[in-house]
């Protein structure tokens, strides 16, 4: 078991996109990166590749939809590591390009099995080990496509972006956070927009790059003891919801 000072982060869904550059920038930090991922291969090869690059890197498979995938990464990381300093709940997907009047409520099932059943779903299990920490942080990966002021706006481009379950589930999770901020006082508990940014969830047609869609991310993976807690902020400051 490691028992040293360092700090230790899991970031779900970290094997690409917003989740493997936010890995390799606290990897960057000096902190002990564990890399979770759905597929044990390619959780291997993203951490690999971090490892090579001389950061402190674990793959970890952890599949955020499965309650026996997560309570064995919780074990695991217990044994090895003794406690989570971070939480980074990053892992989403997009679901099913319908129209809003065509989605049906298996689709937005789908959607919130990850993105908010299992957000919560880690967040539970994590909390122990995070209760171990003399800092522990916890970052919801939102964003703006979640919050009714910005998708009312016809001045964002979110405005344009037509959806139920993607939109909604957002929206939950900024709900989740706020409440897990307010239950866990000796916590900071934030969501963060990424913005629109260049990732598979979108084709790679977001005008932002993946190390500036990271920023609001790393700001919150890294707010001091006594930080904010309880805020949606973007890499310019804080969201309206």
């Amino acid at each position: 078991m490691a028992d040293d000072a360092k700090t230790t982060v899991l970031i779900t869904g970290a094997n690409k996109g917003l989740g493997f550059t936010t890995a390799r920038r606290l990897g960057e930090k000096g902190w002990r990166v564990l890399i979770g991922s759905r597929d044990a291969e390619r959780g291997a090869v993203a951490a690999r590749e971090l490892t090579e690059d001389g950061l402190d890197v674990t793959a970890v498979t952890l599949d955020v939809t499965s309650d026996g995938s997560v309570a064995a990464a919780a074990a695991r990381i217990g044994e090895e590591f003794g406690r989570l300093d971070v939480l980074v709940n990053n892992a989403g997907i997009s679901g099913a390009h319908t129209s809003t009047a065509e989605t049906g409520p298996d689709d937005v099932r789908d959607v919130y099995e990850t993105n908010v059943f299992g957000p919560v779903r880690v967040t539970k299990a994590m909390i122990p080990l995070l209760e171990r920490s003399d800092a522990p942080r916890i970052v919801m990966v939102s964003s703006g496509l979640g919050s009714q002021v910005v998708t009312a706006d016809p001045e964002r481009i979110e405005n344009s972006v037509p959806g139920l379950a993607y939109q909604s589930s957002k929206a939950a999770l900024n709900m989740l956070m706020s409440q897990y901020a307010r239950a866990l006082p000796g916590f900071r508990v934030n969501a963060a927009d990424p913005g629109y940014t260049a990732t598979d969830l979108n084709g790679n047609s977001g005008p932002q790059t993946v190390q500036e869609g990271t920023d609001a991310i790393v700001t919150l993976a890294t707010v001091a003891s006594d930080g904010p807690t309880g805020t949606f902020v973007d890499r310019d400051g804080a969201m309206p919801w």
